[in-house]
């Protein structure tokens, strides 16, 4: 049973309780991300983010990291490009040690200037690390040249330069303009529980956080088509290429869904098959959508051998244009949409995807989206609408191609001919 609360200083409670279940996740969303940055701020969302856990008031870095491990559960933290979440997940009966430790490094972490010290090493090691999985490099480098000089578009990690001008004052202060503003905050709860309970518990944490004005709103990208060729050393050429995608409220985001489980969303789509299981030519061949508020990224990566690049291109273009040219076969959108339905009622099962669906059903859409909905809508999708939503989104003035490796970049250009 889904219940929304709000508290007299604007933050929302959203619960969904579960009956047959023994645990409840706990989630703290702030829609506040990587793309609230300007460019020398870059990376420090991501960097508030590992600070959370590094001390409060009245409990050390150890101290969190026992209390949690004692019951068994789950306290973590994710920085997308326009939301954080930090959530913890308990045993039904351990719910106060939950919300108390989630409303406790929320409110009164110290951000102690030796740990941003030793923090900073370690966001170092994490960026060196994806600059050693060319696979996740060409993805980041894909965004970077997509959306060229807008928050969407830059690293949520930062980078070497902006990381090493981060220091406690300015977290402090990035924490307090774009965290704590309870117009902001979520409190997304899923499991088995009581809503009363939870209004009173976070009513007498988080709801003593002053409303405030808006910091800074969030302004449109422009995507950047053309090619891009980053040479390094590598056995494979690892290749990045894409379009404009749907936003999260896009009204076609339900004919998106199936549009990329049918071109690279699984083993059985055209990409996989054509370009792996057919001919051989890649390990790695797929595709994803990345949704924002007002935006998004149809991506497609590869991995394949040097003197095979321009045939994988080839065959990516050739399979966009069918997708333009030729509707789909009536029993290859049935197998996609059950495809999704069935993907989604797996995950249901988990009440950390629910507590997620809780929170960002308010984020994009102020309200609850019952999965029914999703359902019904993902059913109401007809072949005209997928191959409407190919033709608005697979063109040239969107197009971009990234290329990580030994590569020769010579006539690439003339491929991507849509």
């Amino acid at each position: 049973m889904y219940r929304k609360t709000v508290l007299n200083n604007g933050i929302r409670i959203v619960t969904e309780h579960i009956p047959h279940v023994q645990s409840v996740s706990i989630g703290i969303w702030v829609k506040t991300g990587s793309r609230d940055e300007n460019k020398e701020e870059n990376g420090t969302a991501h960097f508030i983010e590992h600070m959370l856990f590094k001390g409060t008031k009245k409990r050390s870095a150890l101290q969190i990291a026992k209390e949690i491990d004692a019951v068994g559960g789950i306290l973590n933290a994710s920085t997308g490009r326009e939301f954080t979440n930090f959530f913890a997940k308990v045993l039904t009966k351990d719910f106060d040690l939950g919300i108390d430790l989630l409303s406790d490094i929320f409110l009164n972490s110290l951000f102690p200037s030796q740990e941003v010290k030793r923090e900073r090493g370690v966001i170092f090691q994490e960026i060196k690390m994806v600059e050693d999985t060319p696979d996740d490099y060409v993805q980041d480098l894909f965004s970077q040249c997509f959306f060229p000089g807008h928050p969407l578009g830059c690293p949520i990690l930062g980078n070497y330069a902006t990381i090493t001008k981060i220091n406690r004052a300015k977290l402090a202060k990035f924490f307090q303009n774009y965290y704590l503003n309870p117009g902001r905050i979520i409190v997304s709860v899923a499991g088995k529980l009581n809503h009363e309970r939870i209004v009173e518990a976070i009513d007498r944490t988080l709801g003593k956080i002053k409303p405030k004005a808006e910091a800074r709103m969030w302004s449109p990208p422009e995507a950047a088509p053309g090619i891009k060729i980053f040479n390094k050393d590598l056995e494979q050429v690892h290749l990045c290429m894409g379009s404009l995608g749907v936003s999260h409220t896009h009204p076609a985001r339900y004919a998106g869904y199936i549009l990329n489980a049918i071109l690279g969303g699984s083993m059985s789509s055209r990409l996989f098959q054509e370009i792996r299981e057919k001919r051989g030519l890649a390990y790695a061949i797929f595709s994803y959508s990345a949704s924002f508020q007002d935006t998004g990224i149809l991506t497609i990566y590869a991995g394949t051998a040097r003197d095979k690049l321009k045939k994988v291109i080839e065959l990516i273009m050739n399979e966009l244009r069918k997708l333009k040219k030729n509707p789909l076969r009536k029993n290859e959108l049935r197998k996609a949409k059950d495809q999704i339905k069935g993907n989604i009622l797996l995950f249901w099962e988990n009440t950390d995807v629910r507590m997620s669906r809780l929170a960002t059903g308010e984020i994009y859409f102020k309200k609850y989206i019952p999965l029914r909905h999703v359902l019904a809508a993902i059913e109401r999708v007809t072949v005209d609408d997928v191959q409407s939503l190919s033709q608005e989104l697979f063109q040239k003035k969107y197009f971009s191609l990234v290329a990580l490796g030994k590569v020769n970049e010579k006539n690439i250009a003339t491929l991507l001919d849509l």
